[in-house]
């Protein structure tokens, strides 16, 4: 597994536990990572950091394109799971210049097929690959 792929799936189990705990998220984060950063290596923990403080910051914007592309679905009703792993990708794929969108979205559809349900990978992909329809020329 890559290394990224390792901060990826933190940063999903990071989020999915800020979702359900609406506390201030700095000391949950400094408390995650010493419980499950040490298998980190530094750049690998900047990564992390860096997705979990993107999403927070640009969350407004990201639900809000998930809303618009995934039919008939309201962000507070979706799986956490699938929620979340979107959230990364989104943030990478509009502010992460150096990952491509393919990459985002091939790493979403496979953690969510890892920590999401049996439909997470095709509701994933399918939403994402609307996102990056809009967004890449």
């Amino acid at each position: 597994m890559s290394d990224r792929r390792k901060s990826r799936e933190l940063a999903l189990q990071a989020l999915f536990a800020l979702d359900l705990n609406k506390a201030d998220p700095q000391p949950q984060m400094d408390d995650f990572l010493e419980q499950h950063g040490e298998n980190l290596s530094k750049p690998s923990r900047l990564f992390f950091q860096t997705l979990i403080e993107g999403v927070l910051a640009h969350r407004e914007k990201i639900d809000a394109l998930l809303a618009q592309w995934a039919k008939n679905w309201k962000i507070s009703r979706m799986p956490a799971v699938d929620r979340n792993v979107m959230r990364i990708a989104v943030f990478e794929m509009l502010n992460l210049s150096d990952i491509p969108s393919s990459v985002s979205i091939n790493e979403a559809v496979e953690i969510g097929k890892k920590f999401g349900t049996r439909d997470s990978g095709s509701f994933i992909n399918g939403v994402l690959d609307r996102i990056r329809a809009q967004y890449e020329p």
